[in-house]
This record gives structure tokens, C-alpha cells and sequence, in this order.
């Protein structure tokens, strides 16, 4: 069987590097070795969200009351909010089916491994073999959850992100080990079902990666749920003492030590490229700290073998892997293709209230900058905000003070991750803050407080 372009991995980096060759006119295979979508449409960023979804409904019930509505006590199947949340993953998936049939893309399931020649060879689940070849090889086998040394993931008293999909009951506690989006989006969800979450960041600040002002929010709200926090900690190991885990965390302020129950821990800490036994080392494919080499076209140091998605050195999202198989497809097809330009990638978290943001930091843009503007509004000043009965969060822009250039923007709230967007498009304009602030949003909406935070940073803002 010989192809144009093999794609090995179909998550949003591998069926989209399909569908876009089969648009371009080549003949194309895609390799899986478990079901199409890959991890985020069955085990990641749908599923997650389809839990997240039941227990904002359930959080709306709770405080019908303060909306003027009078209900019974909610209560929840959590058997039926799994279900659902299975459903729509295979219900995203069967869509992936259809879209490789109307592509005419062939479609392979079995684990891949590369040899000369641009051969594959792929194993099926029963153990027989096919073997393949390509004029062109992308890898897009994604990533799992990373191991801790001391806290290997077993699957029932230490899991991770597909465990904590699919549990059987909603645990009394849990130790949420990474407050990264995992972990804090598994420690509002199983707290909203009634789990007494800790969630244990060894950073001195959860969601590390972020502003730190919207870390600080987000502790804060956490905190005020009764969510809580170990910040500057890590978990040094447990110990089974059969009716729950003795858990041992040692906080690197102070040295100290201490210990708590829970009945199950999961695991958050990130994730760890799925590059194992499928060729590289044989071929000479370079890697480096677990990742795949790779230069602004996605080829590795082999012609015509590429690489994207969370096996190479950039932001593991989904997003990220679609416009990285786009722009790989297009340059392999022989379009002129611009690199993507990796300070504009929005980052979204869909804990309550949610995160979004995109470009550097405020201490980033000092230290890269030096003179900045920084112009951040409040959601308890904003008139939509306060009638939706969502005022925590606000919105954070920051500007170049000489050109007024848009170099971050920070959000946290109710819907930022649906917001954002439109700031991706504005600093890909060049967009200053002067143009924001001249630009009419509407009114009441949350993203009024896009046009009051430019404001603010000019000192011009007029609801706060």
C-alpha cells in the first residue's frame, strides 16, 4: 500500500494533517491504535468537559435560590453524568469516522512502527501485521500522563486524567497532586460533587503558568468554595492503610512535614510523549528530553519524516497540534506557509470561573519591555457580570508603553475562554490599545471589560 502521506496518531494533530492532505489532493492513510479523535476527543479535552458541564448544572441548582427560583435539594446520578460524558466522546469520534470516509482517507488501526525506507510496519490487537509505505511520515502520536517516581499511577489508589473520567463512585477526598488545567479542573469538579478535594502544587502559586494575579484569583475563589490549597508542596509517597491512603507532603517553605488522608490520589503533574518503540532511535530521529526535533516546518533531521502535537517541543494543546498539522500538510503539499507564531496561542482552563489567556505575563513584559501599560477591569464592575450573578475574575491586558502594542492578556471568569478569542485576532492585527478602546463592544456583555481594561491601562476607563 503506498501513499502520499502517512499519519500515524489521529488526535486533533493527526486527523487534521489527514483531512487537510486528502483536501490538497494526496493519497493518505492514518494509523490508530486505539479509537479515532485520539486522547482529547475520547480521554481529554471533550469528555472533561462534558463533566465539567453537569457540575456547573448542578452548582446553577444549588443556588437557584439566588436567582429567585425555589427548588428541592438537587441530587446527581453520577453514573449518568459519566455516561453522558461517554457519550459525547463517542459521539465526536463516530464524527471523526465520517470525516475520514468523506475524505477518502484509509484508515489503519494498529500500533506503527517506522523503518527505512519510509516503510510502516502497523501490529493489529490480534497480532497480524500490514505493512505500508509513504512518500511522507507524520508522527502525531500524542502524550500520556507523566509518572511521578514516587507515585506511579496504578489505576485505583493513584490515577490519572482517564481514570478520573470513567470512576465508579465519587470519592469521600481526594489529592489532587499538579494544579495545572487538569488538576484544577478534576478538583471544582469532583468538589462540586461533594469530594473534599486538596489540591498540592509544588510551585508557589497554582496554575504556575499563568498571571499571577490570576492564580491569586483563583486561589481565592477555590479557597472560598472550600477547596483546599497546598501551595510550595509536594507528596512525598503514601502508605495504604486499607480504609483510606496516609499521605505524606512535605512543604519546601519551611522543610516541614505533615500528613493526610484521603481515599484516592490523582495524579496531574503533566504529561510524557508517546514516542517509544515506534522507530526513532533505529532511523537516528533526533530527541531530545522527550521530545521530537524538529525545525519551523515540523521535519525532523529525516526528509519527509515530520513531527507535531505533544511530541515536539511546543504547547501541548489542541489547538496548537491542528495548526501545527496544517501548516506541516501545506509545506509538504509545496504552499508558501508563514511559521506559526507562538507568542499568540490563547491557553484556556474551564475549571469555575475560567482562565484564559495569551502572550507574556506581566513580569514577562517588564523583564522583556521594561516600560509597560497595564489596564486590568474588574467583572463586579461589570453590569452583565453582576446579573448573570458571576462577579469573580476581571480582565488583565498589558501593552508595549512605546507603540502600544498588545503583549498579554489575562482573563479569568465567567465564559473568558469563549472571549479570548477575539484578542488572538487583535495582537494578529497588531492591534494597539488605543484601537481597543475606540472599539464599540456591546453593551451589557462580559466583553465590555476587553474595551474598559485598554481603557484602564490609558487611564481613560469610565466604569471603574
Amino acid at each position: 500500500m503506498n501513499y502520499d502521506i502517512i499519519v500515524i496518531g489521529s488526535g486533533p494533530g493527526g486527523y487534521v494533517a489527514a483531512i487537510r492532505a486528502a483536501q490538497l489532493g494526496k493519497k493518505v492513510a492514518l494509523i490508530e491504535k486505539s479509537e479515532l479523535g485520539g486522547v482529547c476527543l475520547n480521554w481529554g479535552c471533550i469528555p472533561t468537559k462534558a463533566l465539567l458541564k453537569s457540575a456547573q448544572v448542578l452548582e446553577y441548582l444549588m443556588h437557584a435560590q439566588d436567582y429567585g427560583i425555589e427548588t428541592t435539594k438537587p441530587k446527581y446520578d453520577f453514573t449518568k453524568i459519566v455516561g453522558r460524558s461517554r457519550q459525547v466522546a463517542d459521539g465526536m469520534s463516530k464524527g471523526i469516522q465520517f470525516l475520514m470516509k468523506k475524505n477518502k482517507i484509509d484508515v489503519h488501526f494498529g500500533f506503527a512502527t517506522i523503518g527505512k525506507g519510509k516503510s510502516i510496519t502497523v501490529k493489529a490487537e490480534d497480532g497480524s501485521t500490514k505493512d505500508l509505505l509513504a512518500k511522507n511520515i507524520i508522527i502525531a502520536t500524542g502524550a500520556r500522563s507523566r509518572n511521578l517516581p514516587n507515585l506511579p499511577i496504578d489505576g485505583k489508589k493513584v490515577i490519572g486524567y482517564r481514570e478520573a473520567l470513567v470512576m465508579k463512585e465519587v470519592p469521600k477526598s481526594m489529592v489532587v497532586v499538579g494544579s495545572g488545567a487538569i488538576g484544577v479542573e478534576f478538583s471544582y469538579f469532583y468538589h462540586q460533587l461533594g469530594t473534599e478535594i486538596t489540591l498540592v502544587e509544588y510551585d508557589k502559586n497554582i496554575m504556575p503558568r499563568e498571571d499571577e494575579e490570576v492564580s491569586k484569583e483563583l486561589h481565592k475563589v477555590f479557597t472560598k468554595k472550600g477547596i483546599k490549597i497546598l501551595t510550595g508542596t509536594s507528596v512525598e509517597g503514601y502508605n495504604d492503610e486499607k480504609k483510606h491512603l496516609k499521605v505524606f507532603l512535605k512543604n519546601h517553605v519551611d522543610n516541614t512535614t505533615s500528613e493526610l488522608n484521603a481515599e484516592v490520589i490523582l495524579s496531574a503533574v503533566g504529561i510524557e510523549a508517546n514516542i517509544e518503540n515506534i522507530g526513532l532511535e533505529p532511523l537516528g530521529i533526533k530527541v531530545d528530553k522527550g521530545r521530537i526535533v524538529v525545525d519551523e516546518n515540523y521535519q525532523t533531521n529525516i526528509a519527509q519524516i515530520y513531527a507535531i502535537g505533544d511530541v515536539i517541543n511546543t504547547p501541548a494543546l489542541a489547538h496548537v497540534a491542528s495548526a501545527e498539522a496544517i501548516h506541516c500538510v501545506e509545506h509538504i503539499c509545496g504552499l508558501h506557509v508563514k511559521p506559526i507564531d507562538y507568542t499568540n496561542i490563547p491557553g484556556c482552563t474551564y475549571c469555575v470561573p475560567e482562565i484564559a489567556s495569551l502572550g507574556l505575563t506581566e513580569a514577562q513584559a517588564k523583564k522583556e519591555y521594561g516600560e509597560i501599560k497595564v489596564g486590568k477591569f474588574p467583572f463586579s464592575a461589570s453590569g452583565k457580570a453582576s446579573a448573570s450573578g458571576h462577579k469573580d475574575g476581571f480582565v488583565k491586558l498589558i501593552f508595549d508603553a512605546k507603540y502600544g502594542e498588545l503583549l498579554g492578556a489575562h482573563m479569568i471568569g465567567a465564559n473568558v475562554t469563549e472571549m479570548i478569542a477575539s484578542l488572538v485576532v487583535a495582537k494578529k492585527l497588531e492591534t494597539t490599545g488605543h484601537e481597543l478602546i475606540k472599539s464599540i463592544h456591546p453593551h451589557p456583555t462580559m466583553s465590555e471589560a476587553v474595551m474598559e481594561a485598554a481603557a484602564a491601562a490609558y487611564g481613560e476607563v469610565i466604569h471603574l
